[in-house]
């Protein structure tokens, strides 16, 4: 089956020249961008009734862009001053990065992970005498409450924002050849949006194995994975399979 139209469940990145456009100028297939999950942020009022008290923490754990925007924006809506003691532990540079938004990096002390909470546990033992915080979503994995009760540190999570299923009623009568994953939530969205869904010649793509994991569950037959050795990024899984197609 040829490739014409791409479905991604994500939202439009906003860089020029993205992974995707170069695929559109080189393949000449038509791409969609629609989020299948969105975040809303939990209110202060529900941060407090998790019995969570701001100023009692010494050092805070960001894992997510989503984490760094809610915790402040929560902050905010508690009239907290965050004091410029806190220490700022980022899962990744990009997190990091994106702190920036709100700090200044000089005056704060901040540590930085290679990309992989793992990778960030170093780091949080170095300073296990710290009271840690971690402002997540309500679909916090397990594992990193694992590596850190290895650790021995004093930690709380809290639920400071939430994924929600976007509605997608629109995209009843769409269809496109080629259906692009990220999370096993947008592979729930899916379904909760289309409980009838039929794969039939519908190419299904995804990233990583948890969402791999959560569409074979769905009994779906995945035709793009990514990442492999020969495609490690999506776009390249996808013009690998166009060109194997064509």
């Amino acid at each position: 089956m040829k490739v014409k139209t791409i479905l991604v469940s994500q939202p439009e990145p906003k860089m020029e020249n993205s992974p995707y456009q170069n695929l559109v100028n080189r393949t000449k297939v038509k791409i969609d961008f629609r989020s299948f999950i969105h975040v809303e942020g939990a209110a202060a009022k529900e941060v407090r009734e998790q019995k969570i008290d701001l100023s009692k923490f010494t050092a805070i754990i960001l894992t997510s862009r989503n984490a760094v925007d809610h915790f402040f924006r929560v902050a905010e809506e508690m009239r907290f001053k965050i004091p410029d003691s806190l220490k700022y532990f980022c899962q990744s540079e990009a997190v990091a990065y994106y702190l920036q938004k709100y700090v200044v990096y000089r005056k704060r002390k901040i540590y930085v992970g290679k990309r992989t909470f793992p990778e960030l546990c170093p780091l949080i033992k170095k300073h296990k005498n710290e009271i840690f915080l971690i402002p997540s979503s309500d679909k916090v994995g397990g594992s990193s409450a694992l590596e850190l009760d290895k650790l021995g540190v004093k930690w709380t999570s809290g639920t400071f924002f939430r994924t929600v299923i976007s509605d997608l009623s629109d995209l009843a009568d769409v269809k496109y050849d080629v259906l692009v994953f990220f999370s096993p939530s947008g592979i729930e969205s899916l379904f909760q949006n289309f409980p009838e869904f039929i794969q039939e010649k519908t190419c299904i793509a995804v990233f990583g194995n948890t969402t791999m994991k959560a569409a074979q569950d769905k009994g779906l037959r995945i035709d793009i994975q990514a990442p492999t050795p020969e495609s490690p990024s999506m776009t390249m899984a996808i013009e690998n399979y166009i060109k194997e197609k064509s």
